[in-house]
Order: C-alpha cells, then sequence, then structure tokens
C-alpha cells in the first residue's frame, strides 16, 4: 500500500509486483508510470476510459474509492491489471489561498522597488520572499508587476481541480471605475494576463509548460502573441530632461526595444524617485515576453490631464474592481497552447500573472499590473479568515 501526499520521488510501478491498493489525499496527483511496454496503451477509472498513454497521473477533488484499470493493447504482450485507489481528506486542511512565490520577475516601473521595497543588499532571495509574504495567505499587500511582461508565477499547496462549467480560482487587484461615464467599465484598469501549468513531472518546480487562459482579447486582431520587449538599465552617468509639465523628471530615463523594432523610453514621473529598474538584478538589460494586449487608455482631456483606463470584458487580472468576482475568476478550461488551439489540464500546480498592455500615460505613469491575494475558489474559506481584502488604490 502507498500513502501518497502527492507526487514524491517514489514513483509506482504498474508491474506484476504492485500493490493493490493506493491511500493518496484528494488533490494530490498519483503518478503511474509503467515499467512495462506495448504497441498501445489505455486506462480507466471506474470502467471509464481516461487515457490513451503509457503513463497517468491520477488525481480528483473527490474523496471515495476508486477502481482503475491499465491495459497493454500489444498482440504479442497484451496485458490487464487492475488496483484500488482510496482517496483520503487532508490531515491538514487545505489554504485556499497562495502558499508559495516561486518567481518574482517585474519589468521596470514606477512601483518597482516600492511593491513590496528593496533595501541596500537584497538579493533576489530577499525580494522573492517579500513578495510571497506580501500575497500569500491573506496578508493582502499589493505587488507590483512593473510595465509590460513583468511577471510573478505563484501555488497553492494542492494543485486546483479544473472542474467542468466552473470558474476555478480568482486573483484579487486594485482595479477601480471613473464615475464620470458609468455606462463603460473604465477607470483604472491594468490587465495582467494569467497562464498556468500543470506539474506533469512531479518535481513541485514551474518547469512544464505554461498555457494561456485566453481572455476576451486574445483573439482581437490589435493583440500581439509572442511579443517581446527588453529594458535597459539607465546610464547613472546621464542628465535627467524632464518635459514642460512638472509631472515628468526624466522623457528617457529607461530605453526599450521591441520585437517589431520600435525603440522608446520609460520616463520617470515626480510621484516616485527611486530607481524603476529592479535594483536585485546586476544584467543591464531584462527581457520579457507574452501576448501583449492591445492598448486600453483614451486620454478624456485631450491635454494628457484625465486618462481612463478601459477594462477588457473578462479573462484578466487587475481589470476589473474586486467588487465583481466573477470578472476577476478564471477557468482553467480557458488554457491554449502557443497555436491558440485548447489545452485541456486536469488542474494546475502553477499560476503566472504578466503585465500585459505595453503603455505609458503620461503622468499617470506605465500600465503596470499590481495583484494582492488569489484563491481557490474550491475550497472553503476557513470562518476565523477575512473573505476580502481591503483595496489600496495605486495607478
Amino acid at each position: 500500500m502507498l500513502l501518497s501526499a502527492g507526487c514524491t520521488a517514489d514513483v509506482p510501478m504498474v508491474n506484476l509486483g504492485i500493490d493493490d491498493t493506493y491511500y493518496i489525499y484528494r488533490m494530490q496527483k498519483l503518478p503511474l508510470r509503467p515499467a512495462l511496454s506495448g504497441a498501445e496503451y489505455r486506462w480507466s477509472v471506474d470502467g471509464d476510459s481516461v487515457a490513451s498513454t503509457r503513463d497517468y497521473i491520477f488525481l480528483t477533488a473527490d474523496e471515495g474509492s476508486y477502481r482503475l484499470g491499465f491495459d497493454i493493447i500489444d498482440p504479442r504482450t497484451p496485458y490487464h491489471f487492475e488496483f484500488t485507489v482510496n482517496v483520503l481528506h487532508e490531515d491538514v486542511e487545505y489554504s485556499p489561498y497562495i502558499a508559495r512565490v516561486h518567481e518574482y520577475c517585474p519589468a521596470p516601473g514606477q512601483f518597482v522597488n516600492e511593491m513590496p521595497p528593496y533595501e541596500p543588499g537584497d538579493t533576489y532571495a530577499d525580494i522573492l520572499r517579500k513578495a510571497e509574504e506580501s500575497i500569500s495567505g491573506t496578508n493582502d499587500v499589493m505587488i507590483s508587476l512593473g510595465g509590460f511582461g513583468g511577471y510573478v508565477t505563484f501555488a497553492f499547496d494542492h494543485t486546483v481541480i479544473n472542474t467542468p462549467g466552473e470558474r476555478d480560482f480568482r486573483i484579487w487587484g486594485n482595479a477601480f471605475y471613473e464615475l464620470t461615464d458609468p455606462s463603460r467599465k473604465g477607470g483604472s484598469a491594468e490587465p495582467g494576463v494569467v497562464s498556468v501549468s500543470f506539474d506533469a513531472n512531479c518535481n513541485g518546480l514551474p518547469d512544464d509548460p505554461f498555457y494561456e487562459l485566453a481572455g476576451s482579447a486574445y483573439h482581437m486582431p490589435e493583440t500581439r502573441h509572442g511579443y517581446r520587449m527588453t529594458y535597459r538599465r539607465p546610464d547613472p552617468a546621464r542628465d535627467p530632461e524632464p518635459d514642460n509639465s512638472g509631472f515628468i523628471t526624466d522623457l528617457y530615463y529607461i530605453p526599450w526595444t521591441d520585437s517589431e523594432g520600435v525603440e522608446s523610453f520609460m520616463p520617470k514621473n515626480s510621484f516616485h524617485g527611486q530607481e524603476y529598474f529592479p535594483q536585485w538584478v546586476d544584467a543591464g538589460q531584462l527581457s520579457f515576453s507574452g501576448t501583449c494586449l492591445p492598448p486600453n487608455a483614451v486620454d478624456l482631456s485631450g491635454t494628457g490631464s484625465y486618462y481612463v483606463l478601459y477594462a477588457y470584458d473578462w479573462g484578466y487580472v487587475d481589470n476589473h474592481p474586486n467588487d465583481f468576482p466573477d470578472l476577476n475568476s478564471f477557468d482553467i478550461s480557458w488554457a491554449v497552447d502557443s497555436l491558440g488551439r485548447r489545452v485541456m489540464l486536469p488542474g494546475i500546480d502553477f499560476v503566472r500573472v504578466h503585465t500585459g498592455v505595453n503603455q505609458y500615460c503620461g503622468w499617470l505613469g506605465e500600465t503596470s499590473t499590481e495583484l494582492c491575494r488569489a484563491q481557490d475558489l474550491h475550497i472553503a474559506i476557513p470562518s476565523s479568515l477575512p473573505p476580502e481584502p481591503i483595496l489600496s488604490i495605486n495607478n
């Protein structure tokens, strides 16, 4: 018998010596990698065919006893074996919230080195720990992903199950609506693109393929897939060049180029005087790639004094106020591969969010995705925990 609390190095082998019974916890994976081979394979659960690959990962959210079958379909060496998997409730209740931040790699931006705060001497490990402390559990402290491409990768303490017909997880940002035109959903919408990954190799690291969740703007003709930007560290010896507004202290602060041959700059504004380039990074440049959404900002004043950033319909982080849970929730079934083809994942172990717009809005600065919490919608919220974070409004 095997009691599995998730993927381990002790991979069960389907052969003549296999145990007849396994015990695992719900929402944890049981990887099955047979030692025997043949022309074709078939796995079944309670009589229903579920896979035709040699390897199979059993995963379910529901407790109970399951009868699994494995067949090698081969004229010379046919093989059939049946065994039982008992799925138990976990000993320690799962948290519905973020348990770990695996990567925090923001692009340059006006909130970088502030959210979370950089202190002289901080290493990447220090900043990663600060990011995790900020958004794990119910800590609800905003982190910024900077300009286009900056990203964070996080995980829960269990696999989030892809439940058919339901939204699977939710992410909080700090978007808000402006009040002059209630008929349009606009204000401060800084959409972040979501990608997800299933830990198929069961090593607990985000090194399996990531698949984008195709939101409402995915198929828009203006959306650029595979877009790439490279930011260069600002030259400390050059003299800043402000504009005439009094809000921009350096028009040519951080140079950048993109995959379409465009060269431009991220300006620096008077509201944030710290360095915008991540200070724990030693490299002279940073490159990011991913889906780039169409610009969503409109200067309603015509003079650069009043920008409205309009929300996309659905499918992005920091795109609608947190008061609208459905518009901030995500379905794993939206996953697509690099060619836009649907990918059916049984669940996901890692979530990655990147700033999805390359846009600068005068005194408001660059469009940068912020987030503070995520929740598996299939796990009940403990009554002792606060259900909603307190919104902190930033650009």
